[in-house]
Order: C-alpha cells, then sequence, then structure tokens
C-alpha cells in the first residue's frame, strides 16, 4: 500500500512526457488530440502539442538574411497528459501536477467551478489529508528527495495561496467560519510565520470585523423608529428629466453599471448555480447577479415612467423626452455601456410605448434612424452574432468602434482621445449567463461510471475568462457620481406592467393608436424578459426564440470547440412567480432565410410558459423522440416549481400564433405531434381554466408531419 500511494506521490510530481521530435516546418498547430488514458477513477487526454524552441541563427542564416523566416521555425513536439474526468479525489490529487506540468490552467478553472459539483469543505478536507504530512520523515513524503519535498511544500502553499485571494468568499461561512479555521490551522502547522498564514490571519479577522458590524447596524436600524424631516419644512421641487444633458444621464447609469459588474463573482454566472436562484431555499444565490438585474429594471422602469407619467403632456412634448431618451442611448453606444443601452431600447419598444402613435410621429427622423441603427446592435441573427463581434472588438479597446457617425458622437469620441480618457467596456451580462445556462444544460455533469465530467468545467471557464477580462477593463472609467441626478433617479416610482399599459391607453386610447409608425416589421420581435426573484419592476411580453441546428449553435467567441456527440439543451432563466423581477431585453428576430431546422438526434428543445398573467416566463426543456405529453407535463412542472400540483391537471398546448394554439393530445408523442414549422413555444393550461378571448385550437393531425429526427435547438433563450 505505501508502494502505491508513493508511486501516486512521485508521479504528482512528474513532468509530463516529452518527445523530444524536431521538426523545420512553415506553421504550427496549438495541438492534436491523440486519445485517451484511462486509470483508477480519472479519465485522461493525450494530446500532441508543438512547441517554439527559440534559437540563434547561425551565421550563414543571418548572411542569406533568412534569420527571422518562418520556414527555420524549429519546434519540439510534447506529449500532454491533461485530466478530462474523474473521481473528486482524483481532481483535487492533480491540482498538483497540473501545477507543475503543463496543464497550467487547471489550477484556476478548478477553483472557479468546483461548486458545480463539490463543496468548498469537501475540496478542502480531500486537499489537506493528501497532502497534511508535509513535515512527518513517514509515508509518502519520506521517501521524497528534500528538493521534491520542497518543491511538493510550494506547490501546495501556491495552490492555497491562490484560493485564499481569488475567491476569499468560500471561506465566508458565519458564525463560526469553520472551513478557514481549519485551513489556518494546517498552514500554521506546515507554514509557520510565512506569507501565507499572515493572509488567512487578516482574512479571518476581516471576516469577524464585518459580521459584527452587520449585527451593530441591524440594531441601529431596529432602534431608528422615526423619519428625518428637512428642517425648512418642504422638499425642493423635482427636476424634470429633459434638465439632464443626455452624455450626464449616460455617464451616471454608466458609473452605476461599472461599480455593480465589477462587483460580479464570475463563477455566480455558472448556468448550475443561477439556473436554481428561483427554487425554494435558494434566494440568496448569486447576489451579485441579482444587483445587475435590478439596475437592468430601474433603467428600463426610469425609460418607461418619464414617458408615460404625465398624462396631460402633448404629443410634441412626449416626442421630446423619447429623443432625449435616444439619446442617452446614443452615449451609452459611445461609453460602451451596453446593459444601459440595452435597457433603454427595451423601454422604448415595450409596447406601452412603442403604441404611442401620435408621439412617435413627432419623433425626428434623425432620431429615429439612430434608434433603428442602436436596435440592429441586439438583434439576435446568428445568436447575437453582432453584439458578439462588438464584445470582442472593443472589449478592452480605448474607446468605442461607431458604425453610426453623428456628429456629435465623433466630436464626443474625438474629445476624449485628445483627453486621454480611455473607457472600459460594460457587457448586457444576460448573453453570458445565456451561454453558460445553455452550456450547462449542453454537457453531461458525469460521465460513464459517475466520473466528473471536468472537459464541462474547462469550456465554462471560456465564458468566465471574458467577464473577468471586461471586469478589469471597468476599471477605466473616471466618472464622478452626479448626487442631483441620482436622487432624481431613484425617486422615480415603479410602474407595473399592467399600471404602464393603462397609463399608455389613457394617452392614446387604442382604437387611436391602432397603426403604430414605428409597427415591427413581420421578423421584427421587441421584448423578452431576465427575471430575478427581487422587487417587482417594469415588465414586459415575450416573444418566441428562433430554433437552430445543433451543429450551427455558437456558444459565442468565448467558446471554444466541444464534442459534437454532445446533445444541446437549454435551461431557461425565466420564472412565472408574480413575485419576480424581469428585465426587458430588446432584439430583432432572426430572418425566416436563416431559421435552418437542421435535425441531428432525436430530441428537441422547447420552451414551456404557463397560463397565467404572468405566462411569458418561459423554461426551456428537453423532448425526447420517446417524450409523451405526460412526461413533458411533468418535466414542464419541475422547472416551475408546481410540486403541489398533479400533471393529470394540465394540458400541453403549443403556440403556433397569437391567436392559434395546438392542443397536444394527452397521450401523444409529443416530438412528433409538435408543429415543427414554428417556433417551439408552449403552455402549461389548467384544465377547465380559460381566459377571454381564448384562441383559436388547431389539430394535430392537420399539421406537416416531421419525416426526420433531429435535434432542434432554440436560440438563445433567457
Amino acid at each position: 500500500m505505501e508502494t502505491k500511494s508513493l508511486f501516486n506521490l512521485q508521479k504528482a510530481l512528474a513532468q509530463p512526457v516529452k518527445v523530444c521530435m524536431f521538426d523545420l516546418v512553415d506553421d504550427a498547430s496549438a495541438a492534436q488530440e491523440i486519445g485517451e488514458e484511462t486509470e483508477d477513477g480519472a479519465i485522461y487526454t493525450i494530446t500532441l502539442r508543438r512547441v517554439q524552441v527559440h534559437h540563434t541563427a547561425s551565421k550563414g542564416q543571418r548572411w542569406l538574411g533568412v534569420e527571422n523566416e518562418s520556414a527555420m521555425n524549429l519546434y519540439e513536439t510534447c506529449k500532454i497528459r491533461t485530466i478530462k474526468a474523474g473521481t473528486l479525489e482524483k481532481l483535487v490529487e492533480y491540482l498538483v501536477s497540473a501545477f507543475k506540468g503543463n496543464d497550467s490552467t487547471y489550477v484556476t478553472i478548478f477553483l472557479c467551478t468546483y461548486r458545480a459539483f463539490a463543496s468548498t469543505k469537501q475540496v478542502l478536507d480531500l486537499l489537506l489529508n493528501r497532502y497534511g504530512n508535509l513535515h512527518q520523515m513517514n509515508g509518502d513524503v519520506s521517501k521524497l528527495t528534500p528538493d521534491d519535498r520542497m518543491e511538493l511544500k510550494n506547490t501546495i502553499s501556491n495552490i492555497l495561496g491562490a484560493w485564499l485571494d481569488q475567491y476569499s468568499e468560500d471561506f465566508r461561512k458565519p458564525p463560526d467560519y469553520s472551513c478557514l479555521k481549519h485551513l489556518y490551522t494546517y498552514i500554521h502547522q506546515m507554514f509557520p510565520g510565512s506569507d501565507l498564514q499572515r493572509r488567512a490571519h487578516v482574512l479571518l479577522g476581516s471576516f469577524q470585523r464585518h459580521k459584527e458590524l452587520d449585527l451593530v447596524q441591524a440594531a441601529d436600524h431596529r432602534s431608528c423608529t422615526f423619519t428625518m424631516v428637512e428642517e425648512n419644512g418642504f422638499e425642493e421641487p423635482k427636476p424634470d428629466f429633459l434638465s439632464f444633458v443626455a452624455n450626464v444621464v449616460a455617464e451616471q447609469f454608466t458609473l452605476m453599471d461599472a461599480e455593480l459588474f465589477k462587483k460580479v463573482v464570475p463563477y455566480h454566472c455558472l448556468g448550475s448555480i443561477w439556473s436554481q436562484r428561483d427554487k425554494k431555499g435558494k434566494e440568496h444565490v448569486a447576489p451579485t447577479i441579482r444587483a445587475t438585474v435590478t439596475q437592468f429594471n430601474r433603467v428600463t422602469n426610469c425609460v418607461i415612467a418619464t414617458c408615460l407619467s404625465d398624462k396631460t403632456l402633448k404629443p410634441q412634448h412626449r416626442a421630446k423626452i423619447i429623443e432625449r431618451w435616444i439619446d442617452v442611448a446614443r452615449e451609452c453606444r459611445i461609453f460602451k455601456n451596453f446593459s444601459s443601452l440595452r435597457a433603454i431600447l427595451s423601454a422604448l419598444q415595450c409596447n406601452s410605448v412603442h403604441r404611442l402613435k401620435k408621439s412617435w410621429d413627432e419623433v425626428s427622423r434623425e432620431n429615429i434612424r439612430i434608434f433603428q441603427e442602436l436596435s440592429e446592435i441586439f438583434s439576435d441573427d446568428n445568436n447575437h452574432s453582432l453584439s458578439r463581434e462588438l464584445l470582442i472588438k472593443e472589449g478592452t479597446s480605448k474607446f468605442a468602434t461607431l458604425d453610426l457617425n453623428p456628429k456629435r458622437a465623433q466630436k464626443r469620441q474625438q474629445q476624449q482621445k485628445e483627453l486621454g480618457v480611455m473607457q472600459g467596456t460594460i457587457p448586457y451580462l444576460g448573453t453570458f449567463l445565456t451561454d453558460l445556462v445553455m452550456l450547462d444544460t449542453a454537457v453531461k455533469d458525469h460521465l460513464d461510471g459517475g466520473l466528473i465530467n471536468f472537459e464541462k468545467r474547462r469550456k465554462e471557464f471560456e465564458v468566465i475568462a471574458q467577464i473577468k477580462l471586461l471586469q478589469s477593463a471597468c476599471n477605466n472609467y473616471s466618472f464622478t457620481p452626479d448626487h442631483r441626478f441620482v436622487e432624481w433617479f431613484r425617486s422615480v416610482g415603479r410602474l407595473t406592467e399592467a399600471e404602464s399599459y393603462n397609463l399608455s391607453c389613457e394617452i392614446e386610447p387604442l382604437a387611436e393608436s391602432a397603426s403604430n409608425t414605428l409597427k415591427a416589421k413581420k421578423n421584427t420581435g421587441i421584448i423578452k424578459r431576465w427575471s430575478d426573484r427581487s422587487t417587482p419592476g417594469a415588465d414586459a411580453p415575450c416573444t418566441g426564440a428562433q430554433s437552430r441546428s445543433c451543429e450551427q449553435l455558437k456558444y459565442g467567441p468565448y467558446l471554444g470547440g466541444g464534442d459534437a456527440g454532445d446533445s444541446v439543451s437549454v435551461t431557461s432563466a425565466g420564472s412565472s412567480n408574480s413575485d419576480v423581477e424581469e428585465i426587458n431585453i430588446s432584439f430583432i428576430s432572426e430572418s425566416p432565410d436563416s431559421q435552418e431546422k437542421k435535425q441531428v438526434d432525436d430530441c428537441c428543445i422547447i420552451r414551456v410558459s404557463l397560463d397565467v398573467d404572468n405566462g411569458n416566463m418561459y423554461k426551456s426543456i428537453l423532448v425526447t423522440s420517446q417524450d409523451k405529453t405526460p412526461v413533458v407535463i411533468r418535466k414542464a412542472m419541475a422547472k416551475h416549481n408546481l410540486d403541489g400540483d398533479r400533471p393529470e391537471d394540465y394540458q400541453l398546448v403549443q403556440i403556433i400564433a397569437e391567436d392559434k394554439e395546438l392542443k397536444i393530445p394527452d397521450n401523444a408523442n409529443v416530438f412528433y405531434a409538435m408543429n415543427s414549422s414554428v417556433n417551439y413555444d408552449f403552455m402549461l393550461k389548467k384544465r377547465g381554466h380559460s381566459k377571454p378571448g381564448k384562441p383559436k385550437h388547431v389539430s394535430s393531425s392537420t399539421l406537416p408531419r416531421m419525416k426526420q429526427k433531429g435535434l432542434k435547438i432554440t436560440k438563445s433563450i433567457f
């Protein structure tokens, strides 16, 4: 037993195998996978990687002037072994060999993503128990050379240091902070007097002080039972929105958004974590993302409220407000604040504002042009390729690369360049969350035999790395708060969807706004929604997402290649609960020409909502060719947290159009009974419960049957 343990420990410290093959080549491919190796509890991927060898040109080469020619580049081919899947014990053990070997990113990826398959206590216990005898002269360590023992000690110190520095929140477990205390005890024994011990001690003290401060603040809050009143007895008049110039509003939104985005904990974005937020007992999950959701909704509500609150405004004056918001959106684009940009566009496209024909008629042509061009940024053609390309192009650049060229925007950009002002980039976080939720459902957590699929975590980290990069770039913003605007912004009243729509109808009754000059074209969608369990915000209707081929589904530029055999599905981030807060997401739908539905497997993804007033909150369900209607209903009920209801009390219908539905028979094979030529949007309806204006039902037998089998992927469901 001791021999086997020694072998494992020595192997953990061993260098990866290098095959010394030197070639004069024109180019070098990054890596070539040649197979896999299986050991007890782990699967390793074997790749050949060609690494350029630095060398000095010979005298003859310098004389011929070819010392820099690519034809003379010399490469060494190395055989690299990286872990693909394993038990938790093997994944923790691999931290040491990966840190020393050529799998240099493993430690970073593991520390960022391990919460998807293990707890902090589990990982810490395994790591400390495995390497807990560094000073004892028996067992494995006694067989190592002094140099190997020192190298192992330094490796463990570096891993623990990275954990403490980058993910200190993992150890914030009040009231006793047991994991941090356990770690501190280990460090005190193994690394007495080290900088690592000092950092652990400082972190523990910081947590304890914050705990005491929270208790004091809570006590002060309970004791404060009166409201402060200004001495002069009256409040200052509330500023009018038009009194704020557009660039000031955009600067303040950018300042707020940047501070919240920098505080986002990247691993909170993991699909396995974010998709759990609506479940009972998970209300505390991903607080940093919830904060960005709240801010997005506040901006959206602010736009809607300023456009609708004063019913006495004439259309010309209301048009001025709309134009000012378009100016703010343009300034947000210049500041590369895609979050508030999308929030403003979503609000202007929501039904309550969009239907105001008389007001939009008064908006200038130039503003309409700018509004349409800005809206094109968030077109969902090719999986939102335009907005993704902009993030790649501008993510870490100093300035926005504008396609629209209004003189004022160009002048502002020139002034920033002259002053040397650098800008960050604030993305629309929903794009990343969608990618990670899709990826979480698309790739299995475990392989055959119950091994943890770590390749999935590598793919997830490619998205998270982009978030980290953009967070770093946000430090380039240097705006200062405008307290007058901040106070006004916080004072804007909240409107529910019903309230905003009723106000809109009072401003322009239904008959007067029947034909809106901005009526969407046939292939243009208006609003989708992003939900969070928080205070109610502005709501908006939802349109269906288009289907897309598995092979054509791109997770964006942030995800590398994956296994082509992975079946892809999507878990929607939406919820149908009445107390959720919703983000309005504007987008332009994919044109019919690009709606390819290539069949790849015997399954598809459908989106299922509930037949309630807030029924446009979807959950995505994977449907196989074997699933009957009761099975799909049970899946949908589980996603919508309908644990107390009976499946037989519900029926499943497919939404064909606004006034047309397809009722799925009670025991049908949903995969073949559904209409594959329209969006895969479904609804759970309570039997015996109907609403006024019931849509027309369509018989399943009249629909075209799907002859091929395939995997149909909904696009960017969120």
